[in-house]
């Protein structure tokens, strides 16, 4: 009997973060998108900006549509998004929050994540 034999595919490699925000900026946070990606959150200590970046796991294929916001803690009014058809990555958006809790999120392909009230940092008490 010959050898039969069973073709595993190649695992999907997950997105990684590589300073799509810009220099200064650390992951300090990431939310999946299962099969598909991840959003990314990233913070500068220096000048006290957030930034969201939304990656696809992989930057092969045709472009996707994607998005990435951010938003200080129910301050519509704050929001910075950035929505369009991408092959590899939504954003960087910046947002001025330091010291403030972060609403952010993103989307590939139709698949929406988010989360709210994070990354809240030292608040000043008064």
């Amino acid at each position: 009997m010959a050898g039969s034999g069973t073709s595993v595919a190649a695992p999907v490699r997950a997105a990684a973060y590589n300073q799509e925000c810009g220099s200064g900026y650390a992951q300090v946070n990431q939310i999946p998108i299962p099969d598909r990606g991840t959003v990314f959150l990233a913070y500068n200590k220096a000048t006290g900006k957030n930034c969201v970046v939304t990656k696809r796991n992989s930057s092969a294929g045709s472009r996707l549509w994607m998005g990435s916001w951010i938003q200080r803690n129910q301050e519509l009014k704050s929001k910075q998004e950035q929505y369009g058809f991408f092959t590899s990555y939504s954003g960087p958006v910046h947002l001025d929050a330091k010291g403030k809790c972060v609403d952010w999120g993103g989307e590939i392909d139709g698949y929406v994540v988010a989360r709210y009230k994070t990354n809240c940092g030292t608040l000043d008490q008064t």
